[in-house]
Order: C-alpha cells, then sequence, then structure tokens
C-alpha cells in the first residue's frame, strides 16, 4: 500500500508542477498611452474568416504598429479586438479575444450543387458529360 500512496504523490506533484506555469502572468504597467489607432480598411474575407484590426503593441521601449489580419471564425462567437485600458497612471493591453454572442442562432446555408450535365471521369476530373467520341469533330 506504500507503494500506491508514494505514486499518488508523485502524480499529484508532477501535475501540478506541469499546471502551475500556465497559470503565470506578466503584467507590464506603461505610463506612455498609445497613439491613436490607425484606420485600415477591411478586405473582402472568405467563408469562414473574419478580420482582426490592427492595434499598438509595446516593444523595448516605444509603441509599434501590428496590422490586421484575417483570422479563422468560431461559430457562436464575435471577436473583441486589441485595447489598452488606463488604470491610474499606467495603460495596460488587453489581447483580442473570442466572446460568446448571445442568443446565437445558426443561418442554414444552402449546399451547392454541380450542373447535372457535369460529370467526373474514373479520376476524379470534372468535366461536361457525354460518351467519348462525341462532339465537334475536327475537319483538318
Amino acid at each position: 500500500m506504500k507503494i500506491v500512496t508514494l505514486l499518488r504523490t508523485l502524480m499529484a506533484a508532477t501535475t501540478l508542477a506541469i499546471t502551475m506555469p500556465s497559470v503565470a502572468q506578466i503584467s507590464i504597467n506603461i505610463s506612455i498611452a498609445p497613439p491613436v489607432p490607425i484606420y485600415e480598411s477591411a478586405p473582402m474575407m472568405a467563408p469562414g474568416y473574419v478580420w482582426a484590426p490592427g492595434y499598438w503593441a509595446w516593444h523595448d521601449d516605444h509603441h509599434v504598429w501590428i496590422r490586421g489580419r484575417s483570422i479563422v471564425q468560431r461559430v457562436g462567437y464575435r471577436w473583441e479586438p486589441d485595447r489598452w485600458e488606463q488604470r491610474g497612471n499606467g495603460y495596460y493591453r488587453q489581447p483580442g479575444n473570442w466572446i460568446r454572442t448571445a442568443y446565437y442562432a445558426p443561418v442554414p446555408m444552402d449546399k451547392v450543387k454541380k450542373p447535372k450535365h457535369w460529370k467526373s471521369d474514373k479520376h476524379g476530373r470534372t468535366g461536361q458529360g457525354g460518351k467519348k467520341g462525341q462532339g465537334k469533330k475536327n475537319d483538318d
């Protein structure tokens, strides 16, 4: 029984040691306000992607602009962009994150169908259907 107790203690200590670094957070107090955000026009997004606007980040001893980017959309969530909050005499950056959308209801999308005259051959290539040899003949 002592071996079982020792193994349980060892497992608990290992689990605790692995999970502890993930709880640690670094907080940097910056007393210089970030500049006004730069306007970026959002490009057309492909289905399943959303636009994450750019933001000011702190690098060494000054703010640097991080350009906006497209990110994969999470169904039922909306993207809350990066922002700076003033607390007392300091500014703290809040990184962007996904926020669950209240009262989310998925929109049914129609499945795109291939036209009936398009068929695929034995190699998986698609093209207009028909038998070999049909169609225009070359008069050369």
